[in-house]
């Protein structure tokens, strides 16, 4: 019996491969801010992941099934990741519904400014189905960073349940389809347990019985020092089979996007690189050149805040070590021009600057992973 091999590419439904690890920006709404698709695929970004819970209104999902999927619909022609909407779910659940919001039927919640709504774990997969992503993510209870050890095993207990009502409807669905393998999408499943190891561990090795395609590291990443958790990327990346892709849901900072690329993660997605341009602050390489970069080394980036005045008269632009349409074309004093006058071109030029870091990041990570 030959062994199963560790997985070299994100495939698509439509016979696309992109090679791993991959960044997916959080495109929630089926947008990114400020930018188009066009945008986008300029950055060398493979993917986006959209948000279930934002999706969900039966009006817009009749508009994608006119289209054929959220793909058409956006005219974007990378992969897709849709997440399962539980984060937010739940998040409304705990703080209107009440400690009985939460059941093994599923969730509870009121939305802002309409009314209560039911959120189950076949919901979830319907939907996500009907957008017609590559990649489906099972409902998922998400555990509180603050939870005790017997919330925290209870919230274990309700991902397994959920995770194998997923697998169920996903399984009916795709029959119903007709899929051929190469046609149906990723289902990944939810590893939640908080801060405990025996849990998460509990959590890995009963989802892994159950059978998906891959494991996500789910609930708070940070310990109780704002670090990233390594040890629980380590014990999840440990106990996964070999042939399963790892996604770090929410895993964004570039040093632990390559922490975990190093224990064998695959797949990572973050609001970061986004939001910040919103927030005048670009990742740049502390390097002349895109052939110099070295992500071993401890301090490979810095923050670039256009705003400061000793960027005013500067006529080099922002990165060296980028080959993006703001650094190929403008000086870090036209930027600085542009947010100081408010135009709405400096969060468009900053957001792809960031989303090209990223994609620059992701080659040099799969250089490093073909090296080794």
């Amino acid at each position: 019996m030959t062994k199963p091999k560790s997985p070299k590419f994100f495939k698509t439904t439509k016979g696309k491969k992109y090679p791993l690890p991959v960044f997916f920006p959080d495109a929630t709404q089926a947008f990114i801010k400020n930018i188009d698709p066009v945008d986008i695929k300029n950055t060398h970004t493979p993917g986006i992941l959209v948000n279930t819970y934002h999706l969900r209104q039966p009006s817009f999902l009749q508009v994608i099934e006119q289209h054929q999927s959220i793909g058409n619909f956006m005219s974007w022609s990378g992969a897709i990741i849709s997440d399962s909407g539980g984060f937010q779910v739940m998040s409304l659940a705990k703080k209107f519904g009440g400690p009985k919001a939460i059941s093994d039927r599923g969730v509870k919640f009121k939305p802002p400014n309409q009314p209560t709504s039911f959120f189950t774990p076949q919901q979830s997969i319907r939907i996500q189905m009907q957008l017609k992503t590559d990649m489906v993510v099972v409902l998922d209870d998400f555990t509180d960073p603050q939870a005790s050890y017997q919330q925290a095993k209870e919230s274990v207990r309700r991902t397994i349940l959920w995770a194998k009502i997923c697998k169920k409807e996903f399984d009916k669905i795709c029959q119903q389809q007709k899929n051929l393998p190469h046609q149906t999408p990723y289902l990944l499943a939810v590893v939640q347990g908080g801060k405990y190891l025996d849990l998460r561990l509990e959590c890995t090795r009963q989802l892994v019985k159950i059978g998906f395609d891959g494991l996500g590291y789910g609930g708070w990443p940070l310990d109780e020092e704002g670090n990233f958790n390594l040890e629980i990327a380590q014990l999840i990346a440990n106990n996964a089979p070999k042939n399963y892709l790892l996604y770090a849901l929410g895993i964004g900072k570039p040093e632990d996007i390559v922490a975990c690329v190093k224990l064998g993660w695959h797949i990572f997605d973050c609001v970061i690189p986004t939001r910040d341009a919103r927030h005048r602050r670009l990742y740049t390489f502390n390097t002349p050149s895109i052939s110099k970069i070295d992500i071993n080394q401890k301090d490979f980036y810095s923050y670039f805040v256009p705003t400061k005045t000793k960027h005013q008269h500067n006529t080099q632009p922002v990165s060296q070590a980028c080959d993006c349409h703001l650094c190929q074309n403008y000086s870090q004093a036209y930027l600085h021009h542009l947010f100081k006058t408010g135009d709405s071109s400096a969060y468009r030029l900053a957001t792809i600057h960031n989303l090209r870091f990223y994609s620059i990041l992701m080659e040099k990570l799969q250089q490093l992973k073909n090296d080794t």
